[in-house]
């Protein structure tokens, strides 16, 4: 199931009447020119927009070329009424980038004035309530526009998933996790939509899978991945059927939708009814670009989703679960990265992290559910844990939520999966922020956010943050560096 949209950009240019028409027209072409040097696909519109008539033939050619993205340029100060207009009939992402003036010796005739064009530009969207992506420098040479139009590719790539997106959940949240219970309104207005089912809905439909045929491969397809992982192959048609269960559920259920995410209820009933621990299976899913979160998380789906999307890679949810002992910081840490103490933490989930985002990987059981469920005995129902560290990587820890009153919130963290062993269980890794301790008192606890947060294997703050302005949220907060204080943190 292919879970993630493909972007397909279209380059409109823009053209004030009182300017040469023909600088739009040869900057936009050294701007297609880079884009193709730099593996950018990008449909270029032979239409040069000065007015609302040429706007709309430009529109007609980008749709029927089968463009889902559009970046409006300013070759010269641009018209300000029509290319205004363009993002507000293109129905998807737009992004506006303007030219840079190429060299002293042009500046009598070939002088375009897109710098003063482009705040003109903002304003007459701000007026229009048009929301349009616009980069931290949106004024450059034909080879910085085109990198700044790489960089709009995973933006436009979530927002396009999310406008097509449908969570299903199944089951309340889990007693005392009230901290995955969030407002789902803001879902709608972000264009999500969402199913919430029972979780006696997935019991059946787990039972009317009972000797599909389809079984025995999939437990096949995961005796293979385990490799000499797995340790409990016993567990595995049980898995199975609960996979397939859960892939023709979606097949059955997203309806108008494109693409799908799941926020599924995973203990403390599941374990004695269903037989195993869930877990293996949702890392599966997560690899496939179809994220599982844990304990009805909807919103934690909803930032895994997020992050696939922008990545074009697997993801996980995990807890920000436990402080880094002293001695094993001493041990193994220190003098070795430039990290203290408390920029380091353990972010853990019983085994829900891919297969390719761990150092290695075993089949296990929930160690804390066996010791109330299966006291004594050997592991049977709370087999199913994907358990191993997590490889080392660059990371980003963020979550987009929506707070108790419904407003939008979001965070974004950089740092590393450190190559240190855990000794712990679970899916596990020792993380390391720059000022985490801070972070975590002044933007985490100080904002209400729940336990889990999503893991993207790679640095992309700046796309996030992108993306959370184009969604409207209210409140951005970052790990905030040595110096720069946070709004309630005192200087003492």
């Amino acid at each position: 199931m292919k879970n993630i949209p493909t972007v397909k950009l279209g380059i409109v240019a823009v053209s004030r009447d009182c300017f040469p028409m023909s600088l739009s027209e040869k900057r936009k072409k050294a701007v297609v020119e880079e884009c193709q040097k730099i593996g950018v696909s990008i449909y270029d519109c032979p239409t040069i927009v000065e007015t609302e008539l040429q706007g709309e033939d430009a529109l007609a050619k980008v749709r029927e070329a089968g463009c889902n993205a559009l970046v409006v340029y300013l070759g010269n100060f641009g018209p300000e009424t029509p290319e205004t207009l363009l993002a507000k009939k293109f129905d998807g992402p737009v992004m506006y980038v303007a030219a840079a003036e190429e060299s002293g010796n042009s500046l009598m005739n070939g002088r375009g004035d897109a710098y003063c064009g482009m705040l003109n530009a903002s304003y007459n969207l701000a007026l229009r309530n048009i929301t349009a992506y616009i980069p931290e420098r949106p004024v450059g040479t034909a080879d910085e526009v085109a990198q700044n139009i790489k960089e709009f590719l995973p933006i436009a790539r979530t927002i396009i998933g999310l406008r097509n997106l449908k969570i299903i959940s199944f089951g309340p949240r889990p007693e005392n996790f009230l901290a995955c219970n969030a407002p789902i309104k803001r879902l709608y207005d972000l264009g999500v939509e969402i199913e919430e089912n029972s979780e006696l809905d997935l019991f059946e439909a787990y039972h009317a899978h009972k000797g599909d045929p389809r079984i025995a491969e999939v437990a096949k397809d995961m005796a293979n991945e385990l490799g000499s992982g797995n340790n409990h192959p016993g567990v595995l048609e049980r898995l199975a059927q609960y996979e397939i269960t859960l892939l023709d559920w979606i097949e059955a259920h997203k309806g108008s939708r494109e693409y799908v995410v799941m926020a599924n209820k995973c203990w403390p009933a599941f374990q004695t009814q269903f037989g195993f621990v869930p877990c293996y299976v949702n890392s599966r899913f997560a690899s496939r670009g179809i994220p599982i979160a844990c304990e009805v998380d909807i919103w934690g789906a909803l930032s895994e989703y997020i992050a696939a999307c922008v990545t074009e890679d697997a993801v996980t949810l995990l807890d920000i679960n436990n402080t880094v002992p002293k001695d094993l910081y001493e041990q193994d840490i220190k003098g070795k990265f430039d990290y203290k103490l408390d920029d380091t933490f353990m972010g853990f989930h019983c085994g829900n992290t891919p297969s390719c985002k761990l150092s290695s990987c075993n089949m296990r059981y929930q160690l804390i559910m066996h010791r109330s469920l299966e006291p004594d005995k050997e592991p049977d129902i709370t087999r199913g844990t994907l358990e191993g560290d997590i490889a080392p990587s660059k990371i980003t820890f963020f979550r987009l939520q929506s707070s108790a009153d419904a407003q939008l919130r979001a965070y974004v963290a950089q740092g590393e999966v450190l190559p240190v062993a855990t000794r712990s269980f679970g899916s596990i890794g020792i993380f390391a922020i720059p000022e985490m301790a801070r972070f975590y008192r002044h933007e985490l606890i100080e904002y209400n956010y729940p336990h889990h947060g999503a893991v993207a294997f790679a640095h992309v703050g700046r796309a996030l943050g992108a993306i959370f302005k184009y969604l409207g949220v209210s409140h951005i907060g970052f790990n905030r560096p040595q110096g720069c204080l946070y709004p309630d943190e005192l200087p003492f």
